[in-house]
């Protein structure tokens, strides 16, 4: 578990200075926890739209159920990252790490992004490929 919460802090860590090295600097911490947000959101989205095609084809999620599971995201990456800055200590501590680690952390976390990417469009792609005439 503690891995697990490493890997997720690292993640931060690499939006952070990705924030930080853009012209504008202001409020990195929320820019980096927003794509984090965006990136799991855009996880279950594609995760609901597999099980929708291999699982239950007349699942159906309403817009609250959506707003519901968003906030839940929302207030866990608040929680975790930026309510008692946390990640500050995070941040100090990822700074320390050899170049040449955190250059295979950068891949890593490029890997990740790409494969969220690829995991939603090919979720999409194979949704539109359905007849959903016959299931309504």
């Amino acid at each position: 578990m503690n891995r697990i919460k490493r890997a997720y802090y690292y993640l931060f860590y690499k939006f952070y200075k990705m924030s930080e090295s853009a012209p504008s600097r202001w409020l990195s911490d929320w820019k980096a926890g927003i794509i984090i947000i965006a990136l799991e959101i855009w996880l279950l989205i594609g995760t609901i739209v597999y099980y929708n095609i291999f699982i239950n084809r007349y699942f159906y999620l309403k817009k609250s159920d959506f707003i519901f599971i968003g906030l839940i995201v929302v207030v866990f990456n608040y929680f975790t990252f930026i309510h008692n800055d946390v990640w500050k200590v995070y941040i100090k501590e990822f700074e320390s790490l050899p170049k040449e680690m955190n250059k295979k952390g950068s891949w890593a976390v490029f890997g990740l992004v790409m494969f969220v990417i690829m995991f939603v469009v090919l979720a999409f792609y194979l949704k539109f490929q359905i007849n959903w005439d016959q299931y309504r």
